[in-house]
């Protein structure tokens, strides 16, 4: 058993839009979080525990549940901040160019090792996450990820067209690597499998159809993709799908939307779109930096909580420039404020760790620190500099504080990283 003392936060609801006194935020500072041999969290308690407990002294620093990226990209750290293309481009002349090394079952290996440790460095403990098309980058991914004993979600990509030959698949090998891929890695360890649609350019109404019985065969499956991110994406879905509704439709028709969808972006989407998400139970991932960096839109997140669609937060690196939460957050807030919206402090955070929790229908395990979750921890510093430090002097009140925290804050700030109670990423003593 080990008790870490520190200032903790974490939510028992999700708070409402607005609301920056909501009832839904737990707040215990110099508490402390009690983890047992098992991993899980034990307990939380306002006394010092027996004396025969290891005891952890974080006081002054702040304990949250570890985020959850909910769409990223492991082989595209190397193509960040990537100048001057919009999304159709950018992949042609910089992610695809990336993905095709990937082939090489070292080159994924050391990739996936060093993503999953960049993900820890930046105080993400679990992910949704796009290798590449090629088995090998996904069976790397699930082999790196046991190691770190992290929870990840993530799948072989399929492209059978509009693509380099060196990344495209076919039907036929592609079902029989899914089907692989699932009976080894679905639900061993922490791992679990999504059918890994890239976008519905990339792929034949003969793969989606695929795509879609294996999600039938296997409701326990993950199904991520991308939706409805560039206007001139969806101009192109338009005259590759001429019969569907709309983008999301395509999907939709080959029964790919469903309670266990990750659809990254959702930008130019109608209110029947929203309403679908609401019916299938899909999430939207939500891409701030990707959508500011590769200038594809403005996200509505009002309107597509309103519509009762879940939403959660992506860092979507390397259309992202950042691995880091709190800057995803940071530019989350500037989109919602480009439309007249406040992003408060507690949407954002709740978004990126218990709402995207219950989103993946994870929430008995991850983005809380209730008892009995397994004990995927960040021990956070307050403040690193001289600019923070001023201003979270002049908090007026735990959401002004909490909120200046997340706008100023990146992985400078991280002390260290718990997954399933293991210290992994700790840079003081403790």
């Amino acid at each position: 058993m080990k008790a870490i003392q520190a200032d903790l936060l974490d939510f028992t609801a999700e708070p409402d839009w607005g609301d920056t006194q909501s009832p839904a935020v737990r707040w215990r500072p110099a508490h402390w979080l009690l983890v047992g041999d098992d991993g899980r969290i034990a307990g939380v308690q306002a006394e010092a525990p027996d004396a025969g407990v290891q005891r952890l002294d974080h006081r002054g620093r702040l304990l949250m549940p570890g985020f959850i990226d909910t769409h990223v990209h492991s082989p595209q750290i190397g193509v960040m901040a990537s100048y001057g293309t919009e999304l159709l481009d950018w992949l042609n002349t910089y992610t695809f160019p990336a993905e095709t090394a990937w082939a090489d079952p070292a080159v994924a290996a050391a990739g996936s090792a060093h993503f999953l440790d960049a993900l820890l460095a930046h105080g993400t403990t679990s992910a949704v996450v796009f290798p590449t098309v090629h088995k090998t980058s996904a069976e790397a991914l699930f082999a790196a990820a046991s190691a770190r004993g992290m929870r990840i979600i993530g799948g072989k990509v399929l492209m059978d067209r509009h693509a380099p030959a060196a990344l495209m698949d076919n039907v036929a090998q592609a079902e029989r690597d899914c089907i692989d891929l699932i009976q080894r890695w679905h639900g061993q360890g922490r791992n679990s499998y999504a059918v890994t649609v890239r976008f519905a350019p990339t792929s034949t109404a003969a793969q989606l159809a695929m795509a879609g019985e294996l999600c039938r065969a296997d409701p326990t499956l993950y199904m991520q993709t991308h939706v409805a991110e560039n206007r001139d994406e969806v101009r192109w879905v338009s005259q590759l799908f001429p019969s569907a509704r709309s983008y999301l439709d395509v999907y939709a028709s080959a029964g790919l939307l469903h309670p266990r969808s990750v659809l990254a972006h959702g930008i130019w989407l109608d209110a029947d779109d929203r309403a679908a998400l609401h019916h299938s139970g899909a999430q939207i991932a939500f891409c701030p930096s990707s959508n500011l960096f590769l200038g594809s839109g403005l996200f509505d997140w009002r309107a597509t909580a309103a519509a009762g669609a879940k939403v959660s937060i992506a860092s979507d690196v390397g259309g992202g420039t950042s691995l880091s939460m709190q800057r995803t957050l940071a530019d989350g807030y500037k989109v919602q404020a480009m439309a007249g919206q406040r992003l408060t402090a507690w949407s954002a955070l709740h978004a990126a760790t218990r709402g995207a929790a219950n989103a993946l229908h994870l929430g008995h395990e991850i983005g809380s620190l209730d008892v009995g979750r397994v004990a995927d921890l960040c021990i956070w510093d307050w403040s690193v500099g001289a600019v923070d430090t001023r201003r979270l002097s002049m908090a007026r009140d735990l959401h002004e504080q909490l909120f200046a925290w997340m706008t100023l804050s990146d992985e400078r700030h991280l002390v260290g990283t718990w997954v399933a109670g293991h210290n992994k990423t700790m840079r003081s003593a403790a």
